[in-house]
Formats: C-alpha cells, sequence, structure tokens
C-alpha cells in the first residue's frame, strides 16, 4: 500500500478512539517502511516487507504498550499505527512475515490486490466512511477537527449568522 493510504487508514481509527494521538499513529502507520531507511543509513541493508514488517512484533509491542506501561497513550498509538500497516499490507500479493521464525507470507483477503491498485483507495475509503459512521453513530460530542457544528457554533453564540449561513452546508 501506499503510504497516502496507510496513513488515512491509521487517522481515520486512531480519530475514532483518541483524536489527540492522530499525529502519532500516522507516524507508526509509516514506520515500518522508513525504518527501512533508517537502517540503510546506518549501513544495516535489509529488504522491503522484511524485519520491519514483522506482524508479531508489532502486534506484541502495541500490547505491551496498551497494557503494561505507556506514557500518556503515545507507545500506544505508534505501534497500533504500525500493526494497521502490517496489516493493510498483508492484502497485497507480497504479504508480510507472521514471524522471524517462518519463512511464509501472511496474507488477509488471499493478497489479491497490488500497491497502487484502485482497490487501495476504494479499501481507504470504506474503512474512513466505517469510522465516520461510528463516530455519528456513537454520538461522539468529543473533539472533531474538520466536521464543525456550524448550528451549535450559532446556537451557542461563537459565532455570527453571516458565518453560519456561509459555512451551514460545508461538511469539512
Amino acid at each position: 500500500m501506499k503510504w497516502l493510504n496507510h496513513s488515512l487508514i491509521a487517522d481515520a481509527a486512531c480519530a475514532v478512539i483518541s483524536p489527540p494521538h492522530v499525529a502519532v499513529c500516522i507516524a507508526g502507520a509509516t514506520a515500518p517502511d522508513w525504518l527501512e531507511y533508517v537502517l540503510k543509513v546506518v549501513k544495516r541493508h535489509v529488504k522491503h516487507r522484511g524485519t520491519t514488517h514483522i506482524l508479531t512484533h508489532w502486534l506484541l509491542a502495541a500490547l505491551a504498550f496498551t497494557f503494561i506501561w505507556d506514557y500518556h497513550g503515545i507507545g500506544a498509538a505508534f505501534c497500533w499505527g504500525g500493526v494497521s500497516h502490517i496489516l493493510t499490507d498483508a492484502m497485497t500479493v507480497s504479504g508480510v512475515p507472521f514471524s522471524p521464525y517462518s519463512d511464509r507470507r501472511f496474507h488477509l483477503f488471499g493478497g489479491r490486490f497490488r500497491t497502487g491498485d484502485p482497490v487501495e483507495y476504494a479499501i481507504s475509503a470504506v474503512v474512513i466512511i466505517i469510522c465516520i459512521a461510528v463516530t455519528h453513530l456513537t454520538g461522539s460530542s468529543g473533539f472533531s477537527p474538520f466536521f464543525y457544528d456550524w448550528s451549535g457554533l450559532y446556537q451557542q453564540g461563537l459565532i455570527d449568522a453571516m458565518e453560519w449561513k456561509t459555512n451551514r452546508f460545508r461538511l469539512i
């Protein structure tokens, strides 16, 4: 998958669970790929979707940060972003390694599409729509930086009638 779709999927899922951690989650969602570049800079060459893409490592780190110890949820958000990266890469033809002790690749949904296919963008769109629906169905009234309640802001006196009229049909 491309970084854009990794970022969108992790962003949408994290925004439903913990909006303040979205930036950290996006950094984690791209981490398996940029960690390869970091390792190459320090003269340790790894192949793409190799040691930085092992599902069990990311999953164990995410569970450890979630249930054992974490500093304000930063480690958990980063690692769950990495898990989302691994799971979305597992949908591709090449798959990802399940563990370092196995030479087999892990595939979701049979690994039926290639990176850059239109299906990749459709999956991202479906995940985003589901996350928006979950947010609205659960009545989340928390932090929502992109979806403004223009009528609510007008009723509270925070904006004037002109601003409400200008923006009332805007979704984003």
